[in-house]
């Protein structure tokens, strides 16, 4: 695809293991973190990683945001509201967000097996009322772990996208394909994401009482592509 990616939160497992996958496959990166420091000595551990030809640059997080055509949300969801209301006024009309991010109650000092309330349903309904308009979203790759995406063997998991945009489930799709060994499937309207948010805590327990790292979703009967 064409144009930036940034990666709020991109300093964290989930946000640099996306953005290592990402690069590899040619796509230009945007780390974006709270301290913008960090965020660069990110962006340089992966270009050393992956090589010379690597396209991924560290800003804060109001960079990233005001540059990038898509914006990948992987920050905590006990913080998404209040970068949400920080970014609200820096975003670029067309703006396709996608939030990866899950309402666990290990947020907040909880169980990592436990789902946290959310007043609007799911995290991804959360951010929805936070966005401004002219920016739309998907969420998906909720249920991809980040140890999985650290590594360089394909992963073994469908991609959910779940949004009520057309264009923004097409991005998110796209960018799953990208992975190897993911498959996007089409979750249906954004307010699916209640059920696939939910479905990251029932992968945490199953982890933890296989002693693995490594449990992911797979649907059966589907389709090559899924969609």
């Amino acid at each position: 695809m064409s144009g930036k990616i940034g990666i709020l939160g991109g300093t964290g497992p989930e946000g640099s293991g996306l953005a290592y996958r990402w690069a590899r496959a040619g796509e230009e990166i945007v780390i974006g973190s709270r301290d913008a420091q960090r965020a660069e000595e990110t962006a340089a551990q992966l270009r050393a990683r992956i090589g010379g030809s690597a396209k991924i640059s560290g800003a804060d997080n109001v960079a990233t945001a005001s540059q990038c055509d898509v914006v990948v949300l992987t920050v905590p969801f006990a913080g998404c509201a209040g970068l949400l209301k920080q970014l609200k006024s820096v975003w670029k009309p067309g703006t396709v967000v996608i939030d990866t991010t899950v309402p666990l109650a290990a947020t907040v000092g909880g169980a990592a097996t436990r789902m946290l309330g959310v007043w609007q349903g799911s995290a991804a309904e959360q951010t929805k009322e936070l966005l401004p308009a002219g920016v739309s979203l998907a969420a998906a790759f909720q249920n991809l772990g980040a140890e999985l995406l650290s590594k360089d063997e394909a992963v073994d998991c469908d991609i959910l996208v779940c949004s009520d945009d057309d264009r923004a489930k097409q991005i998110a799709s796209e960018l799953a394909g990208k992975i190897p060994g993911a498959r996007a499937l089409n979750g249906g309207k954004l307010e699916n994401a209640r059920i696939v948010e939910s479905l990251t805590a029932l992968l945490v327990g199953i982890n933890i009482r296989y002693k693995v790292h490594s449990a992911g979703i797979r649907f059966t009967g589907l389709p090559i592509t899924g969609q």
